[in-house]
Parts: C-alpha cells; structure tokens; sequence
C-alpha cells in the first residue's frame, strides 16, 4: 500500500460522492430525500469497504481500475453512452421525488436493495477470481483465460453483476422513469461486449476455445 494510491482512492470516492449528490438533490430540490441517502450508502460504504480490501491485497488491482482510460475508440463511445444514461436516471430520479410522479412503494425499494447488495456481493467474488480485471479492454502481459467459478457459468460475470446493480439502482431510488432509462445498459453492455471478446479473440490465447465452452455471456440460458 502507498500513500499515493491511498489518497488517489479517497479523492475519486469523494468526487464521485459530491457528483452523485449533486445530481439527485438538487433536482429533488431538498436534501431531505430518503431513497437518495439509502442509495449513497449501499453504494458508497460497499466501495469505500472494496477499495480497502484491494489495497491491502491486491493493490495493482486497485491501481488498474483507478487509472482506467479506454483507448478502443469504440469503447470510448461506450463510456460515453454510459455516462448519460446515468447522468439522466439520477437527474430524473430528483424531479421523479420532487413533483411525485410515481414513487415507488417501500417493498419494491427493499427488493431493489436487495438485488443491489446480491449484485455487490457477486461483483466483489468475481474481482476475487480475476485479478486481471481492468475497467479498459485489453490483454495484459501474462494474461491467461479465467474458466472457473463464475467464468465457468457465464463469460462475463462483472457484467452480470453490474446489470443487476445499475438496474436495480432506479428502484432504490423510488423511481420507474429511472429504472426505465437504466434499461438502456443493456445495449450498452451488448456493444462493449462485442467489442471486448473481439479483442480478446485476437490477443488472448484459449479465448476461442473458451468461448465454445462457456455458451452464455451474462445470464445463464438466457444471454
């Protein structure tokens, strides 16, 4: 552990916190919107807990996922698209509680965390079984092909998860509208794929063989 990376970790949760914020409170109009505070905490205390963890074993891991710059051009137009889509969820997700359109109950809110923690919970197992994991798409030196675990089941298992926890994040907010705009991940991660296995096949050896292997990308008999 460095100092450096320490502080590198602190700095971007605490950017990512004063952005979330900003954009759920102020189109809320109010700092009192419950689903908003409910939805920092199961995002921000999980993360905070994850990037202590990584710091303490497995470090270069930590440093991959901080310094992330996609140099695909494609990818680049991925990320680009991601950041709208969330941008215009949490957005809406303010105005969705500020002019009450239509809250969702609290039973749908308990289910939405639930899914989100189950979600969580599958993305940290999934960093523990690749440590090759990279925010970017690339081989990396020393690279080998992961079939074990969750790779065994689907080829994209970070994605599973991820689906799972950005989906559910519109119903934790208490919003439809959002949970609608978060949909749009789909495609999304449908573009990103295409793209990543791509490359993978090009530069990763067993990539091919794997992939005949494993059948389904995010969820079993499904996709």
């Amino acid at each position: 552990m460095t100092k450096k990376l320490f502080l590198q970790a602190i700095t971007k949760i605490m950017i990512g916190l004063i952005l979330f914020g900003l954009l759920l409170f102020v189109p809320a109009g109010t700092i009192h919107y419950p689903n908003g505070w409910l939805m920092i905490v199961i995002l921000f205390v999980p993360m905070f807990v994850a990037g202590i963890v990584m710091m303490f074993n497995n470090p270069d891991l930590l440093k991959k996922r901080l310094n992330a710059k996609e140099e695909e051009k494609e990818q680049k137009t991925v990320v680009a698209l991601s950041g709208i889509m969330f941008v215009a969820a949490f957005i809406v997700a303010g105005l969705n509680y500020r002019f009450k359109w239509m809250i969702l109950p609290k039973w749908a809110v308990i289910i939405g965390v639930v899914v989100f923690l189950l979600a969580y919970i599958m993305y940290a197992e999934v960093l523990r079984e690749n440590t090759f994991l990279s925010r970017t798409i690339e081989v990396q030196d020393n690279q080998k092909v992961i079939d074990t675990g969750l790779y065994g089941i689907v080829r994209h298992p970070m994605y599973s998860a991820t689906l799972f926890l950005f989906i559910s994040m519109g119903i934790v907010l208490g919003s439809l509208f959002s949970f609608v705009i978060l949909l749009s991940y789909i495609p999304i991660i449908s573009k990103r794929m295409r793209n990543e296995e791509k490359v993978l096949e090009e530069g990763l050896e067993g990539y091919k063989e794997y992939k005949s292997k494993v059948k389904y990308k995010v969820i079993p008999f499904v996709w």
